[in-house]
């Protein structure tokens, strides 16, 4: 499962609303020895408002932005426009990271971003580009995510 910027900066900051929803997805991916990757962008970004050795990084695989992810990223961007609104910067990091998780076989993107990793994730996906599904923290913990979809029969 890769995490972006978003995701750290809420499981770094008490006072963001979704600090424990992220605090959950974050504790269940370490019971359940899911592998938690953290790119070298995300690093980057992390890095302007607050230092990455702040966190436990001990918890995550570094993932360093190479030659394949670079080629994905490249090809993907061929693939969509960017919505004019949209800020240029933010959706090439965010193409680059889909791309990681793409090379990397990862399923999941653990994010807060709705606006724009979630929505050109999708774009990608239902365009038969990738079959990574970004986790959303504003909808809630669910432990579907780690279960093939399988919700829990409730007691």
């Amino acid at each position: 499962m890769l995490v972006d910027t978003s995701f750290l900066i809420t499981l770094a900051d008490k006072t963001r609303p979704n600090h424990l929803v992220a605090k959950q997805y974050f504790q269940e991916c370490l019971l359940r020895r899911i592998p938690l990757y953290l790119s070298a962008i995300v690093v980057s970004e992390f890095q302007v408002k607050q230092a990455i050795n702040d966190l436990p990084l001990r918890n995550f695989v570094t993932l360093p932005f190479n030659f394949d992810h670079g080629m994905k990223a490249g090809l993907m961007m061929r693939t969509f426009e960017r919505d004019g609104n949209d800020d240029r910067g933010a959706v090439k990091d965010d193409i680059k990271l889909i791309a990681q998780a793409v090379c990397e076989s990862a399923t999941h993107i653990l994010t807060e971003d709705g606006n724009t990793l979630a929505k050109y994730l999708e774009r990608l996906r239902l365009a038969g580009h990738c079959d990574v599904r970004a986790i959303l923290l504003s909808k809630g913990f669910d432990a579907a995510w780690f279960n093939n979809g399988q919700a829990a029969i409730p007691l």
